[in-house]
């Protein structure tokens, strides 16, 4: 008995449905686990019921991150830590500008002994938490505060006028803000704490 259009229930399954086969002569490029950036593109193709399918295959490269502030990375690794209710935590890489800023934050309690570990390369930072520190942070880019304009400062970022401390790069060196109205001098807002 032939099978008409309308009669096509005892069709076989390899008859009805096609199967995609893949062109023996290209292989599939192998994609590395980890990438960031695409660099480049290769394709393959699919022959399906008389249909060509193009399959686009990326390969990847991958990109190293830049660290852009060391300062902004320390603070914020301290502040996480705090949060965290941690006693200890490790700084990489150290700077000048970092021991000076940690300097500050230890005169008025707010971290407990640091220590700096030479590793042979950017140098280690291991700083003792006393659970007094609410919240550090950097000022990006780094504005120019006028002696007069210190009280200005203080309003935006402390929470209030009894305690925090905003630290200043000036020609006397790294400071908070009390000394540097002390001394009558501006100089460049790094950070602030409290």
């Amino acid at each position: 008995e032939k099978s008409t259009p309308n009669n096509t229930r005892h069709a076989s399954p390899s008859s009805s449905h096609r199967r995609c086969e893949p062109h023996l002569s290209q292989s599939p490029p192998t994609i590395p686990p980890r990438a960031t950036s695409v660099s480049a593109f290769d394709s393959r193709t699919i022959s399906c019921g008389g249909s060509i399918i193009h399959i686009i295959y990326t390969k990847k490269k991958l990109v190293k991150m830049v660290r852009m502030s060391v300062l902004a990375d320390c603070l914020k690794t301290i502040t996480n830590a705090e949060k965290r209710g941690k006693r200890q935590v490790l700084i990489r890489p150290s700077s000048k500008v970092i021991v000076k800023f940690l300097q500050c934050m230890q005169q008025h309690g707010y971290i407990g002994e640091f220590e700096i570990v030479d590793d042979h390369r950017a140098q280690k930072i291991v700083i003792e938490l006393n659970g007094r520190l609410n919240k550090c942070g950097v000022i990006s880019p780094r504005f120019d505060v006028h002696v007069n304009d210190i009280e200005k400062w203080i309003v935006n970022l402390l929470p209030s006028r009894q305690f925090g401390q905003i630290i200043l790069s000036t020609t006397y060196g790294i400071m908070t803000h009390e000394e540097a109205r002390r001394k009558r001098t501006g100089g460049k807002v790094l950070g602030f704490f409290y």
